[in-house]
């Protein structure tokens, strides 16, 4: 059975079943009670939603275009990324529109290491062209594995980047290396003066891959990462933060480093796109097949979703319908691509 659970705050909060980790999530098919529709289906390894005004823009990693998307579920290419390098987890990530102006700007992979680059978007729905690219940060540690490539403005109108390790583990701990770090930078690329080291864009440090990061309505800032061999996390990322990789992995109470709020088994979890409607954090889970609800107010308890149901899920996000919309992710060369995939669902919450 296909479906969606009642989510709202007061359901978040009263979720009987679950238990803090390490015990694992329990499923929720009882609890189902709508079924998700199709926005769109053949996607070639789509990575990253967002909206330019009211239109869904989506990225595929390996092709490097970016996909417009139209009210009856078809897509064009607005345009591709150029220059862009993939294998393994590289290629085209993350996509951000910026608050005020719309740009559109986008994490991919390079010759020279990972960048991001800004374009004007143009014309109008079902027309719409992709301008050329400004690069405001390139050279970033890449690597066929935990190459991050997340990106999101958060309440203070700045861009906040999320760089794998690169496979340089030890250099994760390292504050002249981006690799390990969520960078905080300007919408030109510029470091902003009230960042925690001075002249330099590391907002945290000691991160292994975050692929996710969302903030609450209070500004509190959440980010899911991926572990090595044992545990997932989900952090609340504070400024200065030092989330301890890779000399530890989970929680560790040692006062050095910052704690998760919420772990959870590697083979469960490997937790992707985050984003947080009303009082919930939202995760979707790559090898743990399911999207994960988090509840603000106690999150070290949480609700798995649709549990092998769509297989590998990649990303999700809030439409400005209030809708969630979820993008799977078996046809990245780790999945078992059914008929139609990769697809986007999407789903009422509350």
């Amino acid at each position: 059975m296909r479906g969606w659970p009642a989510l709202f705050v007061a359901a978040a909060l009263a979720l009987g079943g679950c238990t803090s980790t390490p015990s694992p999530s329990p499923s929720t098919e009882s609890a189902l009670r709508s079924t998700p529709t199709e926005v769109t289906t053949g996607l070639q390894a789509p990575w990253s939603v967002v909206w330019w005004h009211d239109i869904a823009l989506v990225s595929e990693r390996d092709s490097g275009r970016i996909l417009e998307l139209r009210p009856d579920g078809t897509s064009r290419s607005i345009g591709t990324v150029g220059g862009v390098v993939h294998g393994g987890e590289g290629g085209l990530l993350g996509l951000a529109v910026h608050p005020s102006d719309q740009r559109l700007f986008a994490y991919s992979t390079g010759a020279d290491g990972n960048r991001v680059q800004w374009y004007d978007v143009t014309g109008s729905a079902g027309a719409l062209r992709l301008g050329d690219p400004v690069t405001i940060l390139s050279g970033l540690p890449a690597s066929g594995t935990h190459n991050g490539g997340r990106i999101a403005f958060g309440p203070d109108d700045l861009l906040y980047v999320s760089v794998g390790d690169a496979q340089q583990r030890e250099r994760a701990q390292d504050r002249d290396y981006l690799g390990g770090k969520i960078l905080r930078i300007t919408d030109t690329g510029e470091v902003p003066a009230d960042n925690p080291f001075p002249g330099s864009a590391v907002w945290s440090l000691g991160h292994r891959n975050v692929q996710g990061m969302a903030w609450a309505a209070d500004g509190t800032m959440y980010a899911s990462e991926f572990g090595q061999n044992t545990w997932d996390e989900l952090n609340v990322i504070h400024k200065g933060g030092n989330y301890g990789w890779p000399l530890v992995e989970g929680r560790s109470d040692d006062d050095r480093f910052v704690d998760p709020v919420q772990q959870w088994p590697t083979d469960e979890a490997s937790p992707s796109g985050l984003t947080i409607a009303g009082s919930t954090i939202y995760l979707a889970n790559l090898r743990g097949e399911r999207l994960r609800a988090v509840p603000i107010a106690n999150p070290a308890q949480s609700q798995s979703i649709w549990t092998g149901e769509y297989g590998r899920l990649r990303d999700v996000a809030q439409a400005p319908d209030g809708r969630l919309w979820v993008l799977t992710n078996n046809t990245d060369g780790r999945g078992e691509p059914r008929e139609g995939d990769d697809r986007i669902l999407s789903v009422r919450v509350g």
